[in-house]
C-alpha cells in the first residue's frame, strides 16, 4: 500500500503521465497514426482517473493543504490554482464525452469536442504538476516552511533566558545560589 504522505508525489506523477500521453496522442493523430492516438488517449484517461481517485483519497484524509509561499509567488500560485480548479471541474465530463464519441465511431463530433477537451485537459495536467512543485518543493514549498520555522525558533531563542556563565554556577562544595548554609 502507498503511504498517505507519498500521494501528492503519486498525484503529480499521474498528472505528468497524463500530460505526456495527451501530447503524444495529439502528435499521433496529426500524423494519422490512429491506433497510437487511441492508445495514448486511453492511457491518459486511465492516468487521470487514477489521479482523481488518489487525489480524493488524500484530501478526504488530510484536508486542505495550505500554501506556505510568501511574496510575489502567492498571487502567481493562486492564479494558477484558480484556473486549474475551475477547468479541472470541466475535465471529467469533457474527457468522458470525447472518449465515448470516439468509441461509438462518431469521429466528426469527437474531433469537434476534442478541440476543446485537449487543450483544457493538457492545461489542467501541466498546472497540476506546477501546483505540486510550488506546494512541496523548494524554494516555494517545504523550504519556505523550514525558513519560517527557523525564524520562529530564532525568535523564541532570543526571548529565552541566556545560558548561565561559569561565574553564575556554584563552585564545587559551595551551596547553590539562594540556598541557605547550615549554621
Amino acid at each position: 500500500m502507498i503511504p498517505l504522505a507519498a500521494l501528492p508525489t503519486v498525484n503529480a506523477a499521474l498528472n505528468a503521465t497524463s500530460a505526456v500521453l495527451l501530447s503524444l496522442g495529439y502528435v499521433a493523430i496529426r500524423r494519422r497514426a490512429v491506433r497510437l492516438h487511441r492508445g495514448c488517449m486511453l492511457g491518459a484517461f486511465v492516468a487521470s482517473t487514477l489521479f482523481l481517485v488518489s487525489y480524493v483519497t488524500y484530501h478526504v484524509q488530510v484536508g486542505t493543504t495550505r500554501f506556505p509561499g510568501e511574496g510575489w509567488v502567492r498571487p502567481v500560485y493562486f492564479s494558477i490554482l484558480g484556473t486549474h480548479t475551475l477547468l479541472a471541474a470541466c475535465i471529467p465530463p469533457l474527457a468522458l464525452t470525447t472518449l465515448v464519441l470516439a468509441l461509438r465511431g462518431r469521429f466528426e463530433r469527437h474531433a469537434r469536442l476534442a478541440r476543446w477537451t485537449f487543450p483544457t485537459w493538457l492545461y489542467v495536467s501541466v498546472t497540476g504538476v506546477v501546483i505540486y512543485v510550488l506546494l512541496y518543493h523548494p524554494p516555494f514549498g517545504s523550504y519556505a516552511v523550514v525558513r519560517r520555522a527557523s525564524a520562529v525558533v530564532a525568535t523564541s531563542m532570543a526571548s529565552a533566558k541566556p545560558p548561565s556563565t561559569a561565574s553564575d554556577s556554584p563552585r564545587p562544595g559551595s551551596p547553590a545560589p539562594g540556598a541557605t548554609s547550615p549554621r
